[in-house]
């Protein structure tokens, strides 16, 4: 009995707790890394322009294929290719940023939270961050995101560790520099900055727990270190853009649209992603979840919190508003615009986690969130073993060339491990009954759907029969093509051409005929099914699969018909091409 007692002390050791939670972390973000490729939206196009850049030695200009890629900063494609560099092309190399981001993010909101609450505090803000549903799909994944959180978070540690638990002017340093990291990851590390405006509010009216502001110090100019990350960056590629590349229009183009076209426009005048100014309130409620669930009885803590004057709580909660209101008066909205703001979110809920998880009704509601969600996938997959749910069937048949047993095991097996988790945790131990299916279902899609569903997502198994289809030496052109086949076209070692991704689909065609034409016997196009009518005879080109809702045909030019001209056609759906990043 004494010996038991003892091993329950060695739990109760806080490095023990902290070791425990970031294993658990790392199995949570990392379990099945090195078992997929790049999928889309986003992960191909990021690592074919890492990869690219590798190649070319061109660190300055991101491009896709022949063409300048000027959607988002370069930084997060810096480190996917220092990430591939160090890895030497080891398969999981693309995800590794993501999982560091991740993983340095829950340091910073830990330590932050045991600095000026407890470490009791720190471990369950870390926790909830870990668990909630979109702050684990995006550190699994391999976008842009999920480091732009990470910068953020920095960002906002260090402002907060010099304006609530300050003076410390070194840390003041690093949030500036850190926030102007992350406008050169995607444009929106400023918005760390926000922060100043419920600072000096607190310090006009008195608040309690806030920097003392007794006179001017120089120091306050270490805010300029916020502008360093970024001029040193677009300082050299507007000289390269306007001296090395003068004669090319495209380079003039490229630094337009990344500083003006990208920021400015795309906040004021969206095209795409348009939603009401409510979007935000869904997605906090649902895909914060199971951190959301908590913010109903953190409101009266958080309400006397402010009526007591204590900036500790006003600023992580006031930053986080204007976040919410700043991506709202935009018309264009994704539900990931905000992710930075759930870190913050976990800061402010950190003292009053302790008490929330102690109420039996909350207790309950997490309990019944458990249960109710493993019973969706239980049931889920029972209607697809017994065949009743017929659409999603045969959707998981032609992702899984017509055997999609595995993956319905799968969901099955899911759903009746949290169906078995909730009902022994019981409502008392609700928090360690939500992790656990947490880890159960993260887990089994890490270490089971990516293997089983990596062949359709990434196009590899597409690609591999063209390459095996086309003698080797022979380059392959591509037509109407998704980032993912470039890429595993370069991943197999086969030579390549494109004529431009943007380039509308009929011209990229009519380009590659020409291509081929100069060496009819050695040359090959890989094109999507539906631009090759009627210049492409679709008898005598080879169809090569099925992948990302796409068919997709190799062909010789002995399918090509004399003389024909690919009509232009009015039908964007038909012949035009560029679709639009979807972050």
């Amino acid at each position: 009995m004494s010996k038991f007692r003892a091993q329950l002390r060695w739990f109760d050791d806080e490095r023990m707790q902290l070791l425990l939670l970031f294993a658990f972390a790392l199995l949570l973000l990392g379990l099945g890394i090195g078992l997929r490729d790049p999928w889309p939206s986003d992960e191909p196009r990021f690592a074919l322009v890492a990869r690219e850049m590798l190649s070319s030695g061109q660190w300055l200009f991101p491009h896709r294929g022949v063409e300048l890629y000027s959607d988002k900063p370069p930084l997060f494609m810096w480190l996917e290719a220092c990430a591939y560099f160090l890895t030497g092309g080891w398969r999981g190399w693309f995800l590794l940023p993501s999982l560091l981001a991740g993983l340095g993010t829950l340091v910073l909101v830990y330590d932050f939270v045991r600095r000026q609450w407890n470490h009791h505090a720190g471990l369950l803000a870390a926790a909830a961050v870990l668990v909630s549903f979109d702050f684990t799909f995006q550190m699994r994944g391999a976008q842009i995101d999920g480091v732009e959180v990470f910068w953020i978070a920095l960002a906002m540690y260090g402002l907060l560790r010099h304006l609530l638990l300050g003076p410390a002017w070194r840390w003041y340093a690093i949030g500036f520099l850190a926030a102007g990291l992350g406008v050169i990851t995607k444009g929106v590390g400023v918005l760390a900055l926000l922060v100043f405006l419920p600072f000096w509010f607190a310090r006009w009216r008195g608040w309690d727990h806030v920097l003392p502001v007794q006179h001017w110090n120089p120091r306050w100019w270490l805010a300029l270190l916020f502008v360093v990350p970024v001029l040193g960056w677009a300082l050299p590629m507007l000289w390269s853009a306007l001296h090395v590349h003068a004669g090319d229009a495209a380079y003039a183009r490229y630094a337009h649209d990344i500083l003006l076209g990208q920021t400015v426009s795309r906040y004021a005048e969206p095209a795409h992603h348009i939603h009401p100014w409510w979007f935000y309130l869904p997605v906090i409620a649902f895909e914060w979840l199971s951190l959301s669930l908590a913010i109903p009885w953190a409101v009266p803590g958080w309400k006397r919190a402010l009526q007591r004057r204590d900036a500790r709580m006003l600023l992580p909660l006031a930053w986080m508003v204007l976040v919410v209101i700043f991506f709202s008066l935009s018309g264009g909205k994704r539900d990931v615009y905000i992710l930075p703001a759930l870190p913050v979110t976990a800061i402010a809920l950190a003292p009053l986690l302790p008490d929330i998880l102690r109420a039996r009704s909350f207790r309950w509601a997490l309990w019944i969130l458990t249960l109710l969600l493993a019973l969706v996938l239980l049931i889920a997959g029972i209607g697809l073993h017994t065949g009743h749910l017929h659409k999603l069937v045969a959707l998981a048949a032609s992702a899984l060339d017509g055997e999609p047993a595995p993956l319905i095991a799968m969901i099955l097996g899911m759903g009746a491990a949290g169906t078995l988790i909730a009902l022994i945790a019981r409502p008392r131990h609700a928090a360690w009954g939500w992790a656990a299916f947490a880890l159960v279902a993260w887990g089994a899609w890490g270490l089971v759907a990516y293997p089983l569903l990596n062949g359709y997502s990434s196009a590899r198994a597409v690609m591999a029969r063209t390459a095996n289809i086309v003698p080797a030496g022979d380059p392959i052109a591509l037509v109407a093509w998704k980032e993912q086949n470039l890429l595993m076209l370069d991943t197999l070692g086969r030579d390549t051409v494109d004529f431009g991704f943007k380039l509308a689909w009929h011209a990229q065609l009519e380009q590659a005929l020409a291509w081929q034409a100069a060496d009819p016997a050695h040359r090959w196009v890989f094109a999507y099914g539906k631009v090759l009518a009627p210049c492409v005879r679709m008898r005598d080109a080879v169809h090569v699969g099925h992948a990302n809702r796409r068919e997709w045909y190799v062909f010789s030019r002995s399918a090509v018909v004399p003389g024909c001209v690919p009509p232009r056609g009015d039908d964007a759906g038909q012949f035009g091409a560029y679709e639009p990043d979807d972050d």
